[in-house]
């Protein structure tokens, strides 16, 4: 072999290993960039982490909701497994680094991609997990399916062909009351809402309410297809709720929980309220949402990108109800 041909090879070689050094930085920059999962007490014996305000994507993990967990004498309950298997193992690491007691259960708020990716991950360390029954319709759906693909392809490598979806061990409906520790934790149906399975947990002796996507808190919420008007009447039982604190999906912790609740509930009322009188006017709904004022909602995050698709969504829906 002549020496340019050796000295070709080993900038062949070196180019290569080059290429190859880059591109697992560019894999791994994100997380190092990425927000961290680091829970924060926010209430006796309950923690949380908080997602970021944004979309979904490579570059934040999928690390865009909350989870809770409540610290018994009998061991841990969660609310929620975060958006892709690695952060839920980061989030079973801060619950060991807090307490060494066992995670007993896993309660499931909705089966939207953000908040049960991490699912598989509970479920391999024998967390039992409890969802509202009507989650099995998403399970068996194309929506979950194409969603899952979706991700694969769009939160690689967080979401890979590894990443499966979960059904729950137990299906509740109604209201339940699951005891641990000396504490009740009533989960209750508020479906058809954010999603047809919605499910909140409701913990009486702590004045705790861990919502799910029924409160977006400071940030404008996803509607998406969901039937806003029953989305409002579960806000209203939520109301009736004596809390003092709330857990939302998304969004800082609320220690103010009547006025949190209420920003969620007055923003789909609103989209209601004006769309519904553009959809039974006949008015046209690109000229309706221009002349609306949008003012109230307009700085929250991600009004940009949620409140357009929330509002033409929400004139179809009144559209249909007006005929």
């Amino acid at each position: 072999m002549t020496f340019l041909l050796q000295h070709a090879l080993r900038r062949k070689r070196s180019f290569v290993t080059a290429l190859a050094v880059a591109a697992l930085a560019a894999m791994h920059a994100p997380a190092a960039l990425a927000q961290k999962v680091q829970a924060v007490q926010v209430a006796p014996q309950t923690w949380m982490v908080q997602g970021e305000s944004a979309l979904g994507s490579s570059a934040n993990r999928n690390f865009i909701s909350n989870a809770a967990f409540v610290v018994t004498d009998d061991g841990v309950v969660v609310v929620d497994a975060l958006g892709s298997p690695a952060l839920a193992l980061e989030l079973m690491a801060e619950i060991r680094r807090i307490t060494p007691k066992p995670i007993k259960h896993l309660i499931i708020t909705h089966y939207h991609a953000d908040h049960i990716y991490g699912l598989q991950e509970f479920k391999a360390a024998g967390v039992q997990l409890i969802g509202q029954k009507d989650g099995q319709l998403y399970l068996h759906s194309e929506t979950a399916e194409l969603r899952l693909k979706a991700s694969r392809e769009e939160m690689f490598p967080w979401i890979d062909e590894k990443t499966h979806l979960v059904p729950a061990d137990r299906w509740v409906s109604g209201t339940t009351t699951l005891r641990l520790g000396g504490l009740d934790f009533v989960l209750q149906a508020a479906g058809p809402a954010h999603t047809p399975e919605d499910l909140v947990v409701y913990v009486p002796q702590l004045k705790l309410l861990v919502a799910g996507d029924l409160v977006f808190r400071g940030r404008v919420p996803f509607v998406g297809q969901a039937d806003s008007g029953s989305w409002i009447a579960a806000l209203d039982r939520l109301l009736a709720f004596d809390t003092a604190v709330v857990v939302p999906g998304h969004g800082p912790v609320s220690m103010t929980a009547r006025e949190d609740l209420q920003l969620t509930r007055d923003y789909l009322a609103y989209l209601r309220q004006t769309m519904g009188d553009a959809a039974r006017d006949l008015e046209p709904f690109e000229e309706a949402y221009a002349k609306t004022d949008w003012s109230r909602f307009a700085k929250l995050p991600l009004f940009g990108v949620a409140n357009r698709i929330n509002a033409y969504n929400t004139y179809l829906l009144m559209e249909q109800s007006a005929k």
